[in-house]
């Protein structure tokens, strides 16, 4: 299968006062046409680090992006506009990520405008009005501005911009988390029929498992920066490897009284991700660990196929 996007040995790191804080650390990915890879973990594990850095607002510190075969990782501005067309971003918060003397029309209009895609304004109010109607937004809505429209319409109009251009990829960034559950289950069904309808090819990022469980192809899971496991959304839910994986998903509420698995609670001190010391970055936390997990690092290896899990005990 073609993969779209191919993440190799990607890093972002962050002078701070007290040294350089390894915000993503080593991340190994690829994303297939159509797909979509959702990428969970703790708050502070640089799950929106990492889609920032794939679509250029942040810059990377090593590594290589591959977009379509195509190495963007050391683009230019000018370049990397081009590019843009194809690679679009859904903010956490609908709300701070639009323009507030805005209306509706006007924000979906503006990346139409940077990009002088339509010829008159007549073509471009048809656009919008496309648009609108693709992400379920009524018409009446378009001279209404964000603090007038409730948090799955404001989303809604993120969508919309994202899409304006005819996107190929997009980094959807907790799109969902601001939420209500009700509007959760909307925006999540508005976004999968739209991957289905246009092609889209996306990267989920988010700390909901359940969410993921339900739009994701594969699930990557991170750990301070490290990618610590890696598979297909079925095999991942069936069977966990990573010591970590295992207690993120035994946190999933259940409403069976009958089949409740048992919480895993973490103890121990969190690894600082400034200047790492070497060695697992969850062994500090881990009740498996043994002296090597602090002393070398493991590497994310396939173990079973389309399967990889970067820990000592899982060879």
């Amino acid at each position: 299968m073609e993969q779209l996007l191919e993440v190799r040995d990607l890093k972002k790191y962050f002078k701070t006062p007290r040294g350089m804080l390894h915000a993503v650390d080593g991340v190994n990915f690829s994303i297939p046409k159509g797909k979509t890879l959702g990428v969970v973990g703790e708050s502070g594990c640089g799950k929106s680090t990492l889609g920032r850095v794939i679509v250029h607002l942040l810059d990377a510190t090593d590594g290589t992006i591959l977009y379509q075969g195509q190495d963007i990782t050391h683009l230019n501005k000018g370049q990397m506009k081009e590019i843009r067309k194809d690679m679009q971003m859904i903010f956490q918060d609908p709300f701070s990520s639009l323009n507030p003397r805005m209306t509706v029309a006007e924000s979906i209009e503006e990346p139409l405008k940077n990009y002088r895609i339509c010829a008159s304004r007549d073509e471009l109010s048809q656009r919008v009005s496309e648009i609108m109607e693709t992400v379920g937004l009524a018409e009446r809505l378009a001279g209404s501005y964000p603090h007038e429209l409730d948090g799955g319409r404001r989303q809604r109009i993120g969508i919309a911009r994202a899409l304006a251009l005819g996107p190929k990829f997009i980094v959807c960034d907790e799109p969902v988390s601001a939420l209500d559950v009700s509007i959760q289950a909307q925006i999540l069904n508005l976004m999968m029929y739209l991957q289905e309808e246009k092609g889209l090819t996306y990267l989920f990022i988010t700390h909901d498992l359940s969410v993921v469980k339900h739009i994701s192809d594969e699930i990557v899971v991170m750990y301070l920066g490290n990618v610590v496991e890696k598979s297909s959304t079925q095999e991942l839910f069936e069977e966990q490897l990573h010591p970590y994986t295992k207690a993120l998903l035994s946190a999933i509420p259940s409403v069976d009284i009958h089949n409740r698995s048992q919480r895993i609670a973490m103890k121990g001190e969190i690894t600082s991700p400034i200047d790492p010391k070497p060695g697992c970055r969850f062994a500090p936390r881990c009740p498996h660990a043994t002296p090597q997990c602090f002393s070398a690092a493991p590497a994310l290896t396939e173990v079973r196929p389309g399967h990889f899990v970067a820990c000592h005990l899982c060879k």
